[in-house]
């Protein structure tokens, strides 16, 4: 029960990871760059995705086509205002993000904040795996497991913990390696 519990908490750590990271923009235009970005709308904080739909346009475009006509300054100027360095431009119901050239620095940079989000996750890893150990240790304290299983459940912490830090790792090269092609 508590490697289950533990592997699940290890999982939703990967997948938030994995999400976060797809918001940081390759060569290649992907919607999530922008989708997740929030929005006043009528006095409420909503993602982008909520108020329009996000489309890529070959080769370095994003377009959001918004719904409501009032929303589309709103939108514009939340991708403005965000931390990616966009400039919006708006025509009618549309508007379209152009993605300029990564320059070196910029890839670097980004390669950094990669690495970045990465041990931001695995502190989130050590942290899941002390409260599963502490787990353990009370349910040992408690005399509802062996010491043998106690051994035997931190073993299988560990092992779980290092596999998802492969999987993190594994992440980052994909990514590292799609920000240079």
């Amino acid at each position: 029960m508590i490697i289950e519990n533990y592997k699940k908490e290890l999982e939703t750590i990967y997948t938030n990871y994995e999400h976060e990271i797809k918001g940081v923009r390759a060569n290649r235009p992907n919607t999530a760059l922008i989708e997740d970005i929030k929005v006043s709308y009528y006095d409420q904080m909503v993602p982008i995705s909520h108020v329009g739909s996000v489309g890529v346009v070959p080769p370095r475009e994003l377009t959001v086509q918004v719904w409501d006509q009032g929303a589309i300054n709103a939108v514009a100027k939340a991708i403005e205002s965000s931390s990616l360095g966009l400039n919006p431009q708006v025509q009618g119901n549309i508007v379209r993000v152009f993605l300029p050239e990564l320059s070196e620095e910029r890839r670097e940079e980004l390669v950094k904040h990669i690495k970045r989000l990465a041990e931001d996750h695995r502190i989130r890893l050590r942290q899941a795996r002390e409260g599963a150990n502490k787990t353990v240790q009370q349910s040992f304290d408690a005399h509802e497991i062996g010491e043998d299983e106690k051994f035997s459940l931190k073993e299988n912490i560990q092992k779980e913990t290092d596999a998802m830090n492969v999987r993190i790792d594994i992440l980052i090269k994909k990514k590292t390696e799609e920000l240079y092609t």
